[in-house]
């Protein structure tokens, strides 16, 4: 089976990088073959199968020129007019099954996500793909609104979780910053608006009041980068937060696993993967409460400082228990694995509508 993945390639490793990593690594693992069109516009991750097209021109002559049996479109974020284009192409591609992940999980709550209609453009286009990923219930019923028939929506997870608690040595600075550092509060994601970053770093001039020793960890690449450095240059305990930049996903899983408390602040916000890997290796987790966060997270309203400090306080004075769980792991990647099989060997369209999910 060949399968070619479209989307966000890392660097910087965010929630739907590491999806589509942990997908081609499976694969690759059962011997088919996985190529990546990256989509984002960071194009410094070089692997061999993983294509890097500056433009529009390249990533069609590219779709023209790879020979793939399954052909899977990965959109995170909004859905601008350009990608909305390029999921018109993807599900028309001739002689390949088409598969759509929606991973924007507060998108069905947007005024975009209200107005889905059938007969709308975007309806239109996602009714064309022979199966969509949605990641969370709200995407189901948001495709449901687009006309998109229940048997073609899957709901699956977009995680992958540990198997075992991360080995990975942490680059030095990290090192050096968690030796000086007790508590550290860890956050993984974009540095872009929605995340809220400079929440989290007030948070921490009164977590220091209490924990004069705390410091704040900050990995990942955005725009946001120069504001922030702005931003914790102005404040008195800026030389206790660490604006790292982007790290390689094992040094992540590190820096979540040594965590003592991770934090997940947005003002919109989806189905986290981070969210889910910190639960998972038994760290507390204090999020901004959008509706749709696992049982265990404590959650504080979207940009309430007392509350976040309020949530630190408790993580941090709660026992904390290290329980990985090995079963449902790579559930959710083998479910999409599952998926692509059930295609190919579904023969014609008419068979695709036809078949059980």
């Amino acid at each position: 089976m060949r399968v070619l993945q479209l989307g966000p390639w890392p660097p910087p490793n965010g929630g739907v990088q590491t999806n589509i990593v942990a997908i081609r690594e499976m694969l690759l693992r059962r011997g088919h073959e996985c190529m990546v069109i990256n989509l984002h516009r960071h194009r410094t991750g070089r692997e061999a199968g993983v294509y890097h097209p500056a433009n529009a021109r390249e990533t069609l002559a590219l779709l023209r020129s790879l020979q793939y049996d399954i052909i899977h479109l990965h959109i995170g974020g909004g859905l601008p007019a350009r990608l909305l284009a390029l999921a018109g192409v993807c599900a028309a591609m001739p002689g390949a099954r088409s598969v759509l992940t929606f991973h924007s999980g507060g998108y069905a709550t947007s005024p975009e996500g209200r107005a889905a209609r059938p007969l709308s453009a975007r309806g239109l286009v996602f009714r064309r793909f022979d199966r969509i990923i949605a990641v969370n219930q709200e995407i189901v019923r948001l495709f449901e609104r687009f006309g998109v028939a229940p048997g073609r929506i899957r709901l699956i997870h977009p995680y992958a979780l540990p198997t075992e608690a991360p080995t990975a040595e942490l680059p030095e600075r990290a090192r050096t910053f968690f030796a000086a550092h007790s508590p550290v509060l860890v956050t993984v994601g974009l540095l872009e608006p929605e995340y809220d970053l400079g929440l989290q770093i007030d948070a921490l001039g009164r977590i220091r009041q209490r924990h004069p020793n705390a410091g704040l960890l900050i990995a990942g690449a955005g725009s946001r980068e120069a504001a922030l450095k702005i931003q914790i240059a102005a404040r008195p305990w800026r030389d206790h937060v660490l604006l790292y930049g982007d790290l390689p996903h094992e040094a992540v899983l590190r820096t979540i696993w040594d965590a003592a408390v991770f934090l997940r602040t947005t003002l919109y916000d989806g189905d986290s993967v981070a969210v889910r890997e910190a639960l998972h290796f038994g760290t507390p987790v204090v999020a901004t409460d959008n509706g749709m966060r696992p049982e265990g997270v404590r959650l504080f309203p979207v940009g309430n400082l007392d509350a976040l400090c309020g949530r630190i306080e408790q993580a941090l004075t709660e026992p904390r228990h290290r329980e990985i769980q090995h079963s449902a792991a790579r559930a959710n990647i083998e479910a999409v694995l599952d998926l692509y099989e059930r295609l190919g060997a579904s023969g014609r369209p008419s068979a695709i509508a036809a078949e059980p999910v």
